[in-house]
């Protein structure tokens, strides 16, 4: 076949396959125009999944009659008119593709007027051919309607989904668009069926009601506020918390200058940044916006712009990982968010000063009943005791500075009652009670300690009397001699006496001597087969969250109040309390006001 040029209508077919994909592509493409067309409400009316109709109506500023067939020719655009303004663009688009890459697959019609126009002007494009303007009956903003998409290319056509898969993609993205601008008013409607209406936000703080209108009413409950400064970038949003975690990665959310993006740099910042408190295969949920100089971002890295590239890359990474990190660090106990602790928690209600203490009577419940003063018990344990039997160091037993003072509000955990089974602690603090998972809590405490002695490489350890000679098999002892750096930073000094035998001669502080062979046992084993899964990405840090892991109090662990106490002060002065180093929740509450719905007490 002989070269030839190939024929405008074909090139625009060939160039219009980059740009509309499918029918949710029209929609993106004439919403983006709208916005930049300074519009403040937009309705987006679909049928047929798309396929059928797309029609998208808004109050902006319009465009001129003279200048609507020039806004269907290729690379026609208002936005751009050098490479100055290419490089700083700071609108959505910018191309000047759309228009006619829809109007050469599409049958599209354009109605607009602007607001110093008697009338507003029509124009037509059918399968690239474009009619003559005439008069029409407008108010101020433009009309687009796109019928029978692909009716002039139908290999393009087979590749269009179910009128239900195409209306899904429709309706994600008018809902990521919706929450790109909280100052405009979307409303999408299939037929006579309303999908989505997102009125304006007028005033600040109803932000979440945009957030709850499209992505449910539990997901403001479950996030926290973040906003971040350094230099030219600002970072704001909101980041879910670790317990809030969901199956899949369908409500991450990035705007870059207000541009919805795709950018892989971006989500990795975050995920990294959730490494110590998200579940493995489990995702976040978070709405994020980073604004910065537009001349720092390219937008002009792919067609459909959903991809950006940074300047200084390693920066924005380094800022967004430091700033959703230092967030997250703030999810311990506290008085103001008491009720987001764990999934499901209701708000706090209202203190009843007049509910007496609870009094525990049922004797299947608890393993301890507290006396009156329920630091009496722990004024009886002798420091032997407390030394061999408190999980939270070795040395003198919990002291005054651990005991809450009565009526302190400054303690969000309250005062240990009991032990639940073994395995949770019960305790009162002033809204109602507090149920701790004493595993989860204890792990948490000890990570967050290994890892401040690691960073300052001061590892509290001490030295056996006898080394520890434990037997490995070949693979195991091999494994662990590859990592021993991440063990010497924890506190342990190990030698191979053989192929097959391992000698600890010194342990973290933390560890009963006890419980020396079985640890170091369990932690081969875990970093063996966790090597590739763990949540944890840094191999010192998985190291340590393992570490922490195994060396915590488990179930059936008898503790006292003393040892109750010291460990819920020691949760709320650690950073991620809420949550343990899986991303599973340490503590919940049910407030007076639930319990008295649950005793139906003041009907």
């Amino acid at each position: 076949m002989p070269i030839r040029v190939l024929s405008g209508e074909l090139v625009d077919q060939i160039a219009a396959g980059e740009v509309i994909e499918r029918p949710a592509s029209i929609v993106k493409e004439l919403i983006e125009n709208s916005l930049d067309a300074g519009a403040q409400r937009i309705d987006i009316d679909v049928e047929r999944g798309g396929v059928g109709l797309v029609r998208v109506r808004d109050d902006g500023c319009g465009i001129a009659a003279a200048e609507l067939s020039l806004a269907t020719a290729r690379h026609a655009t208002s936005k751009i008119a050098s490479l100055a303004d290419l490089e700083a663009v700071a609108t959505l688009g910018f191309r000047g593709e759309a228009l006619p890459s829809i109007g050469s697959v599409a049958r599209l019609r354009i109605v607009s007027r602007t607001a110093d126009a008697e009338q507003g002007a029509e124009i037509a494009v059918e399968g690239g051919a474009v009619t003559s303007g005439r008069p029409a009956a407008h108010p101020p903003g433009t009309t687009v309607e796109v019928r029978e998409l692909f009716f002039n290319v139908p290999a393009r056509r087979k590749f269009v989904r179910s009128d239900a898969t195409e209306l899904m993609h429709i309706a994600r993205l008018v809902e990521r668009l919706a929450l790109s601008r909280f100052d405009v008013s979307f409303r999408l409607r299939h037929g006579a069926r309303v999908l989505l209406e997102a009125p304006a936000v007028a005033e600040p703080g109803e932000e979440l009601m945009r957030l709850a209108a499209v992505l449910g009413r539990e997901f403001p409950a479950g996030t926290l506020a973040l906003r971040a400064a350094a230099g030219p970038l600002l970072l704001s949003g909101w980041v879910g918390l670790p317990t809030r975690s969901r199956a899949q990665p369908d409500q991450q959310f990035w705007f870059v200058n207000g541009r919805s993006v795709r950018d892989r740099l971006l989500m990795n910042a975050v995920r990294l940044a959730y490494r110590d408190v998200l579940y493995h295969g489990r995702h976040a949920a978070y709405v994020l916006y980073l604004t910065l100089d537009p001349k720092l971002v390219d937008v002009n890295a792919h067609p459909a712009k959903l991809e950006v590239r940074f300047r200084d890359s390693r920066q924005i990474h380094d800022f967004v990982f430091r700033a959703v990190e230092r967030a997250l660090a703030a999810t311990k106990p506290n008085l103001a968010a008491a009720a987001a602790a764990a999934a499901g928690t209701a708000p706090p209600g209202p203190a009843a000063q007049s509910h007496p203490a609870p009094e525990p009577t049922a004797p299947g419940l608890l393993l301890y009943m507290p006396t009156r003063d329920p630091w009496a018990l722990a004024a009886t344990v002798s420091e032997s005791a407390a030394v061999t039997q408190s999980p939270f160091g070795r040395g003198a037993p919990p002291t005054d500075a651990a005991r809450p003072a009565a009526g302190d509000e400054q303690q969000p955990l309250g005062t240990a009652l009991a032990q639940l089974h073994g395995v949770y602690i019960l305790a009162q603090n002033r809204d109602g009670l507090v149920l701790v998972d004493m595993h989860a809590a204890h792990e948490r405490v000890l990570y967050e300690r290994l890892k401040a002695q690691a960073a300052a490489s001061a590892p509290v350890s001490q030295h056996l009397l006898e080394p520890l000679v434990i037997e490995l098999k070949a693979h195991e002892l091999a494994a662990l001699l590859a990592q021993r750096q991440e063990w010497e930073a924890a506190g342990f000094e190990l030698d191979a006496l053989g192929p097959e035998r391992l000698a600890v001669r010194r342990v973290p502080a933390a560890l009963d001597a006890s419980d020396v062979g079985e640890v170091v046992g369990a932690l081969v084993r875990d970093l063996t087969l966790d090597a590739d899964t763990h949540h944890l990405e840094k191999s010192a840090d998985r190291f340590l969250g393992t570490l922490a892991c195994r060396t915590a109090i488990h179930a059936h662990r008898r503790l006292t109040l003393a040892e109750m106490n010291a460990l819920l002060r020691q949760m709320e002065a650690t950073e991620r309390a809420n949550q343990c180093n899986h991303g599973r929740p340490t503590w919940t509450r049910l407030s007076l006001q639930q319990l008295d719905q649950l005793f139906l007490r003041g009907r």
